[in-house]
């Protein structure tokens, strides 16, 4: 399908093609959907072990007449239902939870314990609100069926795994997503939000959420005797020297109009009071929009502790080590704008326009934004969907209190009011890009 490419200004002063939101008869379908959304509460799954989660996904699009595949790119589920000639909308959700032990005092709080992979015994919690995504999915398909002849297309349905972690969607793309099942003209989600009230959703063009980089580096050195310090080559004091001289790359080498994040957020050497030891680690996250900062911050870190080390009297083999994870990597996700005005405009027509929020980009990273980095750039719109009770939103921000954030132990969505929200905005946002 060719994408027209329209003017902000006119997409949202002319009518949507499908003229009418959709009539959803939410009364007899959220039961379900309600009940859907407590069991996955309450089974939740980590990263790269989300195997029950993606036999329910997949056991609820097969009941609506879906040919589904399972076991993309680990337990990654797609979808497809092709109704007639038209686009190829995709619509994304993640699956996987966070090793958190839930305190919210729900009466369906998650009780789940497993063994992670360093054999520690951890709590497991939908913190990050991927149980109010995948309900809100399901409800989605279970409208785009019933409201089938409201468009023609293939509607692609991808349950993604183990986004905590960054490697569903690339495994999911390196597993043949765009070719072996369809390749989708036009690509949506939504993330619930912990700082919007439920019944709204908000959104903005173009970067909305930053790219995700996690470092190491290996600081070498001489060890010794604590007591004799001019006989080591002591490599706290280089760590400790980098770890500050790394802020001034996004100070002073960097565009105070691009952002940039350059966080250590782990230091560890030394075994004893008075011993020097042989190497300190730091563990650092980055973070940006512009892949062209991405690439400058790296090459700074690389020269200045490089340049650090040399300065102490450290030669070339001692030099530090840098060790960027490439696989763990993601791109910043970019809401294409001409998109993303049909998908606002059609959320707004739905459930009012004062119900649609602009917001602005945060630093948090989402792996979502690789569906949009592909050879064939295709345009992606990701939306936040309210998830706090209004009555707490109210009184927090009367009182100046702070929310509990995503990934916190005591994150409780209002799932009766942001899950109807969610599959009206999706519904929506989905047909109006079927009809344009």
């Amino acid at each position: 399908m060719k994408f027209t490419y329209l003017s902000a200004a006119l997409l949202l002063a002319s009518p949507l093609l499908y003229a009418q939101p959709l009539d959803l008869n939410l009364t007899k379908t959220m039961p379900a959907i309600e009940k859907f959304y407590l069991d996955l509460h309450q089974s939740p799954e980590l990263s790269y072990h989300e195997e029950e989660t993606g036999k329910k996904i997949a056991s609820q699009l097969s009941k609506l007449g879906f040919d589904v595949t399972d076991n993309v790119g680990g337990f990654g589920v797609v979808g497809i239902y092709k109704n007639g000639n038209g686009p190829t909308i995709m619509i994304r959700t993640d699956t996987d939870g966070l090793p958190i032990v839930e305190q919210t005092g729900k009466a369906y709080a998650s009780k789940v314990k497993v063994i992670d992979e360093h054999g520690a015994n951890v709590g497991v919690m939908h913190g990050c609100g991927h149980d109010i995504h995948m309900s809100s999915f399901i409800g989605t398909a279970e409208q785009l069926i019933a409201h089938k002849n409201k468009w023609q297309g293939t509607l692609m349905m991808v349950a993604q795994p183990a986004e905590e972690v960054g490697g569903g969607a690339k495994a999911m793309l390196n597993e043949g997503l765009f070719s072996k099942y369809a390749k989708p003209d036009h690509v949506i989600a939504l993330h619930v939000s912990a700082s919007v009230p439920a019944g709204k959703v908000s959104m903005k063009n173009e970067y909305t959420m930053a790219s995700v980089d996690s470092v190491d580096i290996a600081i070498k050195g001489k060890g010794g005797h604590g007591a004799y310090p001019h006989t080591t080559v002591d490599p706290v004091v280089i760590a400790a020297r980098t770890v500050l001289a790394l802020q001034t790359i996004t100070s002073r080498e960097l565009s105070p109009l691009e952002p940039s994040v350059i966080t250590v957020g782990s230091i560890h050497g030394g075994s004893k009071h008075n011993v020097i030891s042989d190497e300190v680690k730091l563990q650092l996250t980055l973070r940006s929009y512009n892949p062209d900062v991405r690439t400058a911050q790296i090459a700074a870190i690389k020269r200045i502790t490089a340049g650090i080390a040399q300065s102490a009297g450290l030669e070339e083999p001692l030099y530090p080590v840098v060790y960027v994870h490439e696989d763990e990597s993601i791109p910043s996700t970019y809401n294409n704008p001409e998109q993303t005005n049909i998908v606002r405009s059609a959320i707004a027509d739905a459930i009012g326009a004062t119900n649609v929020l602009e917001t602005k980009a945060v630093m948090a990273g989402e792996d979502f934004g690789l569906y949009g980095r592909t050879d064939e750039s295709v345009p992606i719109t990701l939306f936040w969907l309210g998830g706090v009770n209004q009555q707490q939103y109210a009184k927090a921000m009367k009182n100046n209190e702070t929310l509990p954030s995503l990934h916190s132990s005591k994150f409780a969505p209002d799932y009766k009011v942001a899950l109807p929200t969610g599959i009206k905005a999706m519904s929506n946002a989905a047909v109006a890009l079927f009809n344009n």
